[in-house]
């Protein structure tokens, strides 16, 4: 699918904070129809971009799970701009829905018997220009602040891998994974889709060499997350999602404490 025309230069998204001012970052709760029309234009316009596909013709990525979850961006205060975003879907409301969106990806019946709250996170996005490691750093220290201050148990949800370049990067990136970061068999989610085998790089080779870990996938395993398993295949986003899942109490504490600092 081709691109959309408003993505050649990402900088025309938004304003440019004026001369002499650098970003000023916040996060907060987005609540407004004006919010979210906002939040799913930039999820369209981010994933359009990032997976090299059409998502819209109306420019709104959006599905029904949006009307039930709760949405936290990052704005930057100098221009305006909502630049930062993630959703996140409490179990309780997930069950009223029949179960979490990434249900329809993985089998996650292993998952059922987790012990106390779980909510999902999911849509994380950053705008291109603002990609420099602070804006998830704001957005995960409010996402920390709502995990401690709602008591939440487990945190699930999917990392996409693009797959524009015919899955070699997906074929480079899992082996360091499954080395370093799967989770118990007992806690191993299967995908319904998986991603269509393309050649894997050396066994020998080591895990930094094989090849980079997307930003948020780096950013789940620096928490302290684990993957439950094999990635599943969105052919409609052109990716692979890895599924995670972040035991709270077990949260890096020198990364809990860097995004609290942050959220303030």
């Amino acid at each position: 699918m081709a691109k959309l025309g408003f993505l050649k230069a990402s900088s025309r998204w938004i304003r440019k904070p004026a001369p002499g001012k650098g970003p000023q970052l916040h996060a907060r709760w987005l609540t407004s129809r004006r919010d979210i029309l906002r939040a799913q234009r930039l999820r369209c316009r981010t994933f359009s971009e990032e997976f090299g596909i059409r998502i819209s013709p109306f420019g709104l990525d959006r599905d029904r799970f949006d009307r039930h979850c709760l949405h936290l961006g990052v704005e930057d205060r100098s221009t305006g701009a909502l630049i930062g975003y993630t959703r996140l879907l409490p179990g309780e409301t997930a069950r009223r829905l029949g179960g979490f969106y990434s249900r329809n990806e993985f089998d996650i019946q292993n998952l059922a018997a987790l012990p106390g709250q779980v909510v999902e996170v999911g849509r994380t996005c950053v705008h291109p220009d603002y990609r420099s490691g602070v804006t998830i750093a704001v957005l995960w220290g409010a996402l920390a602040q709502y995990l401690f201050t709602a008591r939440v148990d487990y945190l699930i949800g999917c990392a996409s891998i693009s797959m524009a370049d015919g899955g070699d990067g997906v074929a480079r990136i899992m082996p360091g994974l499954r080395e370093r970061y799967l989770t118990d068999d007992s806690l191993r989610v299967t995908p319904r889709l998986p991603v269509p085998r393309v050649a894997s790089c050396e066994a020998s080779a080591p895990c930094e060499e094989r090849g980079s870990m997307p930003p948020l996938l780096k950013a789940y395993m620096r928490m302290g997350a684990k993957v439950a398993g094999e990635p599943c295949w969105d052919p409609d986003f052109n990716c692979a999602d890895v599924f995670i899942l972040l035991e709270v109490s077990k949260m890096s504490r020198r990364y809990r404490d860097h995004f609290m600092a942050k959220a303030g």
